[in-house]
């Protein structure tokens, strides 16, 4: 039997070992998605994906005007998001554009629709 050091009485060992299990199985896509949501618990890079999201495809210059922010800082959270693979580049030209992965755009879907219809709090 593995190890197991619940001490109620009652305790439902095959309950733990099914979800020991399931976790374990898990594993890689926990890793995926807690680093994609670490990058998402920014505000900025929320709001840098989530425009990603609605629009397909941004140049840094129009996330820059959109957020009112430096080129300089909007590049910064780009990088952080093109390194981690939430985001991936396309060139026309001299015009670098930014979109979301396809695995990350399935994974966010789910949050930027509920956000798209500015139901977050009525949700939780």
């Amino acid at each position: 039997m593995e190890d197991i050091i619940c001490i109620r009485q009652q305790a439902d060992i095959k309950q733990i070992i099914r979800c020991k299990d399931r976790v374990s199985e898990l594993n890689t896509s926990f890793d995926y998605l807690s680093s994609g949501l670490e990058l998402a618990g920014n505000n900025v890079r929320l709001r840098i994906l989530f425009l990603l999201y609605e629009e397909k495809q941004l140049c840094v210059c129009d996330i820059s005007d959109i957020l009112e922010m430096s080129i300089s800082a909007i590049s910064q959270h780009l990088r952080k998001l093109k390194d981690r693979k939430l985001i991936e580049t396309k060139r026309e030209a001299q015009t670098i554009f930014y979109s979301l992965t396809k695995e990350y755009e399935k994974m966010l879907k789910p949050f930027f629709e509920i956000l798209a219809q500015n139901e977050i709090l009525e949700k939780i």
